[in-house]
């Protein structure tokens, strides 16, 4: 069966999946292809296929199948087949959520502990947004908002806090992929991180709240124009 889209081989990807266990890798692999999607909501998986395109056997990619089904992304239909499950508008609101709550905890955290260097980290990626955004680069501009997010979290000694919102925003992240044409402009949203990060220079724990709480906020406001312009993708 020839699926739809191509996944990197393992030796294409990064050290950091290098580093990992074959089914890390293989989950981390196509967890990032549904983000992104490559693997569309409905799309039907083959064990078969992604083994070979990963080049890896087949017992790898079935752990990693029951991995994806246990953070919502696909679904395994006994005599029918694994596939990507559709993007609920509900899951994504429940993920905005809870997402804001960890977040602006730690954005508060942030204005209490970073350090001036931390600051700068945190202005020269907004700065890398903005040649991004000149250059079209949708996709890049996307991984440094996830950049700019997990700094603050590193910054403070919040990783952990960092890899529970990972695990549960990846619906959050598939209406981002589809959003950039319909959403916020990028401008706006690149203004909304710069206020974050003043706050956090400023050490104004009530400024930095509201301006995360605003920031976080924008996916309510673009989530029934994307869900409209993709019906076949949206469940609810």
């Amino acid at each position: 069966m020839n699926m739809e889209f191509r996944l990197n081989t393992l030796e294409e990807e990064g050290s950091r999946l290098r580093q990992a266990t074959i089914g890390t890798r293989v989950f981390d692999a196509l967890k990032l292809a549904i983000v992104q999607l490559q693997l569309r909501p409905g799309n039907l998986l083959s064990e078969a296929d992604v083994a070979r395109q990963l080049g890896v056997s087949r017992q790898p990619v079935r752990e990693a199948f029951i991995k994806l089904a246990e953070v919502g992304l696909v679904e395994v239909r006994p005599q029918r087949g694994t596939f990507v499950v559709l993007i609920s508008c509900r899951d994504v609101e429940n993920a905005r959520f809870i997402r804001e709550a960890i977040e602006v905890a730690v954005v508060r955290k942030a204005c209490r502990e970073a350090t001036p260097d931390h600051v700068r980290q945190l202005r020269d990626v907004v700065l890398r947004q903005r040649d991004s955004s000149a250059s079209g680069d949708h996709a890049y501009f996307l991984r440094l908002d996830e950049t700019f997010h997990q700094t603050i979290a590193k910054s403070v000694d919040c990783e952990h806090a960092w890899r529970v919102l990972e695990s549960l925003k990846a619906q959050m992240d598939r209406v981002r992929y589809l959003s950039l044409p319909l959403a916020t402009p990028v401008n706006t949203l690149i203004a909304q991180h710069d206020e974050i990060t003043d706050a956090i220079a400023h050490k104004d724990p009530d400024a930095a709240a509201a301006a995360m709480q605003r920031h976080l906020s924008e996916i309510l406001t673009s989530l029934p124009k994307i869900a409209a312009a993709n019906p076949d993708m949206f469940v609810d």
